[in-house]
């Protein structure tokens, strides 16, 4: 294994030969999604090349970039041991990956190994949670002029929310009551006024906005009267611009009473520009405008009172839209809120404000397991899928069920990731990687092998360089992992030839196969043993949890199992992905037959139709969401809660009209088995282009009987020779529900 020797640092590469021999000797599993997916989403543009990333470029790229995080690497004298024995695990999880028996997030994927990742550890993190109360920025990369590091500020959480998203995470955010009480009253109503030189590219669009000619404002207003502000074509330009404007309202971040205040975007990058760091290509200073605008009103209008949930919510939001308008990334947001707050729980019934920006949250209700007013959540659910609920008393006394009660089992949580899987303290991450038992015996893995790779791969990423300093404090403190398992019902069904809930007894408790319930339990120890050696040989703490089960949109479909825990959708499907119209993959799918049409709810865009077979489709013991009843996913998710997850366990529960009744029997009964939960009504075919529709197996035989040649192949030919960093993304994420983003 070649070693690369500085005077602070050695660092490790994957040899080519090696490289190529595992090409030559192990097959990727791919879904009939997985090149696709992998091609559209996660592989990068080579300047130097002329072309994108092929999968085992990717995989090097990612496992280099971990392994390389070990902090035993950065003394100034490296164990000859260490280095063999790293060299040793770097070929191991290529290998790996490289088959798709596991795979680290879509975020590694994407980010692992770049010199973006080098300098910013952030964005190998999938989400993040943070509680909107006044807080300090501390020794943070961005701190506005007009503060101490140690003064508490209302801008700090959102300042947190909007960075992170703009690296490509999702933020998850409380507005429980204790947070928003903290909040001061908006003492002052401040006049916003955006200027812009003309020589600037974005000056038109600009103007149509409500800005003005910069020059022209200067000539007739005095600049010191208020606060002005020029935003550098920065990240944290943009962030800077929001938390100047919302601390002007507030008395102790604005003691001279300033009530004006000029924003200069006159230097930010005009729309289509390339984002050099990040990838993918500038939206312009535009979106950015709209949402100061808003967040403005929203915060005049509170001028001499106090802020609401509500409020507090549409802030957040009107952030996470600014994001989704930057092109390359997707906003993924969870709102959680008081159980009792009626507000709250309703706020998405003003179709007007959900249209605008209300639609960018997935809310939640935190409860206790003494919570018992589940009707009305369980209407609300009924009528639009919202809220999920989130148990906090539960995931900060327990890890998994299993293990009982501790009181100092993880006591600072207060809220959870976009996806509900991760329990976090505040500013802290959650740090994925997923494995997919099922593909890993099909390639002869010993399974406790592969849990301990995954175990020290994500522990790595605390070590990972950490923008901001309530995030540094927390993952030193709790290193926090979560190992996930996807593909469980293949798995199931393949090892165990049929599903993990064999029966209720007469009061509902579910029977689970003992056989599952060891084999769970044994993967859990392993990984538990793999980070108490690993956190030995490193000379840091255990992990305060270990492990979880992801809702896996994305990563799954690479692999082809089914995602998360959730059962297939339905044996056969169609499957819709879209693409930006400019996108290169398109000609290639055209060619092969795929049925492409234009998407009828985004301009620019096309809908691609994928026929799907699930697998074990044809098996007597397969079950869809579709046919599975709404008590046997509760107890199903209640069962990896218990033996298998200490974090928490992502699922979306999928009721037929007819089920709607219990929603809320099936709440109150497992209010001491599940820490987090989301339900949504099974639609089928509901909708036009619906993301999957079910259909039978002749259609699905007839629709891939139309698909003649190998994308792959196909694409290659047409010589991949297209600039994808001037593509954006579109609507692909790495959650079974859209709300994880895929970058």
């Amino acid at each position: 294994m070649p070693v690369a020797a500085t005077q602070t640092k050695t660092v490790i590469t994957l040899p080519q030969d090696y490289v190529d021999q595992i090409k030559a000797t192990v097959q990727p599993h791919w879904g009939p999604l997985g090149w696709v997916t992998y091609k559209r989403t996660y592989a990068r543009w080579l300047p130097d090349q002329k072309r994108t990333e092929n999968w085992d470029e990717t995989v090097k790229r990612v496992v280099e970039g971990n392994i390389n995080l070990d902090p035993r690497l950065h003394q100034a004298d490296v164990d000859p041991a260490v280095v063999a024995a790293l060299s040793q695990e770097a070929r191991d999880l290529f290998k790996l990956v490289y088959g798709l028996a596991a795979t680290p997030s879509g975020r590694n994927l994407w980010i692992s190994g770049t010199d973006y990742q080098k300098r910013n550890g952030d964005a190998l993190n999938n989400c993040w949670f943070i509680a909107v109360r006044p807080q300090p920025y501390g020794a943070s990369h961005i701190v506005p002029l007009y503060l101490q590091p140690d003064q508490p500020a209302v801008s700090m959480p959102y300042s947190f929310m909007f960075d992170e998203l703009m690296k490509g995470g999702g933020v998850g955010f409380s507005v429980v009551q204790d947070n928003i009480r903290q909040i001061p009253a908006v003492a002052h109503a401040i006049d916003l006024t955006v200027v812009i030189s003309k020589n600037s590219a974005s000056y038109a669009d600009v103007l149509k906005l409500g800005a003005v000619d910069k020059d022209d404002w200067l000539a007739q207003h005095d600049a010191s009267a208020g606060r002005y502000y020029t935003l550098p074509d920065t990240r944290e330009g943009w962030v800077l611009a929001n938390a100047n404007l919302i601390d002007l309202h507030f008395a102790s971040t604005n003691p001279e009473g300033l009530t004006q205040l000029v924003l200069d975007v006159s230097h930010i990058r005009p729309k289509g520009a390339r984002i050099h760091g990040f990838g993918g290509t500038a939206s312009g200073p535009m979106p950015l405008i709209e949402m100061l605008y808003d967040i403005n009103s929203v915060l005049n209008a509170k001028a001499g009172a106090r802020l609401t949930a509500v409020d507090a919510t549409d802030i957040g939001n009107l952030i996470g839209k600014t994001v989704v308008a930057g092109n390359v990334r997707r906003s993924a947001e969870m709102a959680l809120g008081s159980a009792d707050d009626q507000d709250f729980i309703t706020m998405k019934q003003d179709k007007q404000k959900l249209y605008h920006h209300r639609w960018a949250s997935n809310n939640s209700v935190a409860v206790d397991s003494d919570f018992d007013g589940y009707a009305p959540v369980a209407a609300a659910i009924a009528k639009n899928g919202e809220p999920g609920i989130v148990n906090l008393a539960l995931s900060q006394h327990y890890g998994r069920l299993a293990d009982g009660a501790r009181s100092d089992a993880d006591p600072t949580v207060e809220g959870t990731n976009p996806c509900g899987e991760i329990s976090l303290a505040n500013g802290e991450p959650c740090n994925l990687f997923e494995v997919f038992p099922y593909v890993a015996g099909q390639q002869h893995w010993d399974l406790p092998q592969v849990f301990r790779l995954a175990t020290r791969f994500a522990k790595r990423v605390t070590f990972s360089p950490y923008d901001w300093a309530v995030s540094r404090r927390v993952i030193q403190k709790n290193r926090r992992i979560g190992i996930s398992i996807s593909g469980v019902q293949d798995w199931f069904l393949h090892d165990f030839g049929g599903r993990v809930v064999t029966g209720f007894a007469a009061d509902g408790t579910p029977r689970y196969d003992p056989r599952i319930v060891r084999a769970v339990d044994g993967l859990y120890q392993s990984v538990v043993q793999a980070d108490r050696d690993y956190s030995a040989a490193l000379g840091c703490q255990p992990s305060i949890k270990h492990t979880t089960v992801k809702p896996s949109g994305t990563v799954a479909k690479l692999a082809g199992v089914s995602e998360g825990m959730h059962f297939h959708y339905a044996g056969y499907l169609i499957q819709r992905i879209r693409f930006q119209d400019n996108d290169p993959l398109l000609p290639a799918l055209k060619a092969c037959g795929y049925h492409i049409e234009p998407d009828v709810y985004t301009k620019n865009t096309m809908c691609v139709e994928f026929p799907i077979r699930a697998a074990h489709a044809d098996s007597p013991s397969f079950a869809s969401a579709g046919t599975v009843a709404i008590a046997e996913q509760f107890a199903t998710q209640a069962f990896l809660q218990k033996y298998w997850s200490d974090n928490a366990v992502s699922c979306t529960i999928t009721f037929q009209p007819k089920e709607a009744a219990q929603i809320a029997p099936l709440l109150r009964q497992y209010r001491h088995a599940i820490k987090s939960t989301s339900l949504l009504p099974y639609i089928g075919a509901g909708f036009k282009q619906a993301p999957k529709e079910p259909i039978d197996k002749a259609t699905y035989e007839d629709r891939k009987a139309a698909i003649t040649d190998d994308v792959a192949a196909v694409f290659a030919a047409q010589n991949d020779n297209h600039d994808k960093k001037d593509i954006a993304l579109v609507d692909q994420t790495d959650c079974a529900g859209g709300a994880c983003p895929v970058k």
